[in-house]
């Protein structure tokens, strides 16, 4: 089917028009389409002339709430409460008519005109936004008599604490909490430090503005040369003093912890607290651990009380000892995480692991329970948990397809229509926005199970494979592998990754972490393509696997894209003696950052497992854990045969001393 009949039965399914003024005609010309892609660009450039004169002529387009959102957003300083409820009568229920809500309870809040965002703020759907949620919060506060409740200011500080960038509505909330005295000075030093060791300084400077905003300027000054400020300073003899050196110190440890290290012991540890100490540490450890210096256990090791540490120092405490084979160390350091972190599957299996090797019976009878909570074929740790219960990955059973009326109820669905039809046209970014409002926040807790199956089939037969991915994905009981794994394009990739003696559940494990099988995806360091390949990586592969003529304006052509990027990731392969995990970090992050994370002659051999936890970069480390987990479902698939992760995952180790690194080579 052609796309623009495509989008034309997109626009007229289930009688769409009815979600749009019933004086409308449902409009889907090419000309309609691109009067909507100009008010698109008009947006981006703020012309809110431009906006006004081309709303009336996409009147009646499937697309007209993104219109009106785009017009009425450019004069969000000039609206008024009148303006908003107007909005809400035209598009009522749509992710447009929310996101403009937001919007302006931001706006308003700014202001501090909280009768109008009281009046506001119950209609507000979504509710995925920590500032606007700190604004309610707030004005509740200013509404009320009595003092905060403390689940009140727990709510605050959760939300606080949790933002990483300075923001007006948290701060505000925050500073009444303190000044009403809910929230003890502690906190307030914490966010600080949060924020110094994020390299957040207004939000570290809005900390300190609330609870001692007479020392300000000495903020600044640690912020700019923590060198300089420490050796300025020659005794803590007060807690404020104590706060600001640890600022210091924490500022310091971002950049060069061993410094801070040295700092902290010759001068400063003796004049810190206990908990303050414990804390500088466990900045160190954790940059130290990011950076693979070797004396990082060494520096864990100083920290008196796990439970002075946030959760990712805890994080990388207990993948340092995960390098190091300290297991009983790993279980008290997984212990004294959040219920947030330690619940995850990742240091659910991790502890598990660590009770075994400890070896008690207790423990090992306890390892198991802990297995068989997570063991499924979703993800890398819950693999792992199963083929440590003896059982191989296989392909689920399907469940029940989505019935016809679950079918037509997705396909009448308007936000999912809009959604379809925007990527249809060229606009991703507001279609997945729109999408995932439709399925996971326009009704509270998302739609149920049957709902995100018939939408994520609805998906796979138009073939926007990353929303059908993604949305079956969201399914906790009903897992559908069709949807979750797709195989397009077999023609092309089983056959070309055969040809040259490479495994396809690898390339498709792969696709599916790079592009989501998104034909023209492109990524903001200029990756192309299905997978996603660097121009001069394809000038160098091109030349390699000898493809003549490469012109770099080829690699988004779909056949060239997996040529390249198949011949690409073969080489890599090869060079890193076979390993899936060493290939797929050097495909993300560029083959000279494994030969350094694999470590030097003399390094230990690890669990491949082990090393992708401690690969340093977040997006890396997901992508190699996720890719190689793909692949393991995607090879069940292929094969009809159980599966392995851990044979997929293997082992890795250093380059035995003297031999040469064919890796190299590789751009």
């Amino acid at each position: 089917m052609q796309v623009r009949a495509i989008l034309t039965s997109i626009a007229l399914a289930a009688g769409l028009g009815a979600a749009l003024p019933t004086s409308a005609q449902t409009t889907t010309d090419s000309r309609a389409d691109d009067l909507v892609l100009e008010m698109q660009q008009a947006a981006r450039r703020n012309d809110r002339a431009r906006l006004a004169a081309l709303l009336p002529q996409v009147r009646g387009h499937i697309l007209e709430p993104w219109a009106a959102y785009w017009e009425a957003r450019s004069r969000l300083e000039e609206f008024t409460s009148a303006d908003m409820q107007a909005f809400s009568a035209r598009y009522p229920g749509s992710y447009q008519e929310d996101r403009l809500r937001n919007d302006w309870l931001l706006l308003l809040g700014q202001r501090r005109d909280w009768s109008s965002f009281a009046a506001e703020h119950p209609q507000f759907r979504m509710g995925d936004d920590r500032q606007v949620r700190c604004y309610a919060l707030l004005v509740d506060q200013l509404r009320s008599s009595q003092p905060a409740p403390q689940a009140v200011a727990d709510d605050v500080r959760r939300l606080w604490l949790a933002q990483r960038d300075a923001d007006d509505g948290c701060t505000q909330a925050a500073d009444r909490l303190y000044a009403s005295k809910r929230l003890p000075a502690e906190d307030v030093w914490r966010k600080a430090r949060l924020s110094v060791e994020a390299n957040r300084g207004r939000a570290a400077r809005d900390a300190v503005q609330i609870v001692a905003p007479d020392v300000l300027d000495q903020v600044g000054q640690l912020l700019d040369s923590p060198v300089r400020y420490l050796a300025g300073r020659a005794v803590a003899a007060s807690k404020l003093r104590r706060e600001l050196i640890t600022l210091a110190l924490v500022k310091l440890a971002t950049a060069d912890p061993e410094q801070a290290a040295t700092a902290l012991d010759s001068k400063w540890s003796v004049q810190l607290s206990a908990e303050e100490r414990n804390w500088v540490w466990g900045v160190i450890g954790k940059q130290a651990a990011i950076r693979r210096l070797p004396d990082t256990w060494d520096y864990f090791r100083k920290v008196q009380r796990d439970t002075d540490l946030h959760d990712e120092m805890l994080v990388w405490k207990a993948r340092t000892a995960l390098r190091e084979g300290q297991w009983k160390a790993l279980t008290t350091t997984i212990q004294a995480m959040g219920d947030e972190t330690r619940l995850d599957p990742t240091w659910i299996y991790w502890r598990a692991r660590a009770l075994q090797k400890i070896g008690a019976e207790a423990d090992r009878a306890e390892a198991l329970q802990l297995y068989e909570s997570i063991a499924s074929v979703r993800g890398f740790y819950e693999q792992l948990a199963l083929e440590e219960l003896g059982r191989k990955i296989e392909v689920p059973l399907p469940p029940p397809p989505p019935t016809p009326d679950e079918q037509a109820l997705a396909r009448a669905n308007p936000s999912l229509q809009r959604a379809l039809y925007a990527i249809g046209i060229g606009l991703r970014s507001e279609g997945v926005r729109e999408w995932n409002y439709a399925t996971n926040l326009h009704a509270p807790g998302g739609m149920a199970e049957r709902d995100l199956l018939a939408a994520a089939a609805l998906a796979c037969e138009r073939e926007v494979w990353d929303r059908c991915i993604n949305t079956s994905e969201r399914t906790r009981q009903s897992i559908d592998f069709a949807q979750r794994f797709p195989m397009p394009l077999q023609d092309s990739v089983v056959p070309r990754s055969r040809a040259i003696n490479l495994d396809p559940a690898f390339v498709y494990g792969l696709i599916r972490q790079e592009s989501r099988f998104i034909m023209d995806a492109r990524s903001h360091v200029g990756a192309s393509g299905l997978m996603q390949v660097m121009p001069a990586t394809a000038r160098w592969t091109a030349r390699k696997i000898g493809l003549a003529d490469f012109k770099p304006n080829q690699i988004n052509d779909r056949e060239t894209n997996i040529a390249i990027g198949t011949g690409y990731l073969k080489l890599v392969l090869d060079d890193f003696a076979g390993s899936m995990p060493m290939a797929a970090a050097a495909y993300n992050a560029g083959p000279g950052r494994p030969r350094v994370w694999r470590g030097q002659a003399g390094a230990p051999t690890l669990e491949a497992a082990i090393w992708a936890e401690n690969i340093p970069f977040n997006e890396t480390r997901d992508y190699v854990k996720k890719v190689v987990s793909n692949a393991t479902n995607y090879a069940a698939i292929l094969t009809g045969q159980p599966q392995s992760l851990k044979a997929r995952m293997g082992t890795v180790g250093p380059l035995a001393a003297g031999a040469p690194d064919p890796s190299k080579e590789l751009p």
